[in-house]
């Protein structure tokens, strides 16, 4: 069967040229390295011809990959413009859309948010970003348009999308005696003091079930109401932790070391949710579309959960 290009391989393919690096191209487009490479392997296959190339540790485009990435250019350019005319046509010059966002999704919610106000200036955007208490509380009241979750709700029932990877990481401070280290075992880095989230945290369920799965337990040395918290008792020396990669996102590059961990990363989702008896409105539509065109939605498709 013939293979066909991909929106997602061709917005991977352009930042990984615009930025010269496969490790900052997966982490503006919150993707795993693997991921990333697996998709310019498949897009080379389809052009049939080497579209990058490694020289050292510096990557350059071929002459192909160059003329491919001016191509990629202008068709974004021409997606931009047919989307905003379709946009006009569907009334969207005005609206409003309200979102509301558990804590961690603050890293990436905003960026997306204003991507999409660009898009549609006369659209009166609005983001609360809050505990997941008090997320799930409002999606069962049904007061806001749509909801970022780590974790769809189990007994609400929802149709949750999943919008974006979110890879859970080891983190430690970059003078840690393990930072540089290679396959790094849960038998040894059960060893370290862990600092986690409260419990209840997905992000805390996650690494709590990986250890489970190979019978090994871990006692937090401190447990912490958020995840800038535990960022600076990381940077303290008090210990190490798990948390969700975009969570370094406003942080400069080494400022953590991320530890090379079998088992981890931990591949989860994002997930944009509303109550399954909602009638999403044109301007929520446009938005959930457009968060599944940027290319780095998660594949699994939409569904409801219980």
């Amino acid at each position: 069967m013939r293979q066909h290009t991909t929106f997602r391989q061709l917005e991977i393919f352009e930042a990984i040229a615009r930025l010269g690096s496969f490790t900052r191209a997966s982490e503006e487009l919150f993707l795993t390295q693997p991921t990333v490479s697996m998709q310019m392997k498949k897009l080379a296959e389809t052009v049939g011809a080497p579209l990058i190339e490694q020289v050292g540790k510096k990557i350059h485009l071929t002459p192909d990959g160059l003329q491919l990435a001016q191509a990629t250019r202008e068709v974004f350019d021409i997606m931009d413009r047919y989307t905003m005319s379709v946009a006009e046509r569907q009334g969207l010059k005005q609206g409003r859309l309200s979102l509301m966002a558990i804590t961690t999704a603050s890293y990436f919610a905003p960026r997306l948010l204003g991507e999409f106000a660009k898009l549609y200036p006369g659209i009166d955007v609005s983001l609360r970003v809050t505990n997941k208490e008090q997320v799930l509380a409002s999606i069962a009241d049904n007061l806001d348009d749509l909801y970022f979750l780590g974790q769809p709700p189990e007994d609400i029932d929802v149709v949750a999308t999943p919008i974006m990877d979110n890879p859970i990481v080891v983190l430690a401070a970059p003078d840690h005696p393990l930072a540089g280290k290679k396959k790094i075992s849960l038998q040894r880095i059960a060893q370290e003091p862990w600092l986690m989230r409260e419990k209840g945290s997905g992000t805390r369920n996650a690494i709590e079930r990986c250890f489970a799965e190979q019978e090994i337990t871990i006692r937090p040395r401190l447990e912490l109401g958020s995840n800038e918290a535990i960022k600076q008792a990381i940077l303290a020396g008090l210990g190490i932790s798990a948390l969700s990669r975009h969570t370094l996102t406003l942080n400069q590059p080494g400022q953590f070391a991320v530890l090379d961990v079998e088992g981890f990363p931990i591949l989860r989702h994002w997930y944009a949710v509303y109550p399954a008896g909602r009638q999403l409105s044109v301007v929520a539509r446009a938005f959930l579309d457009y968060l599944l065109g940027r290319g780095d939605a998660a594949p699994a498709a939409a569904g409801k959960r219980k």
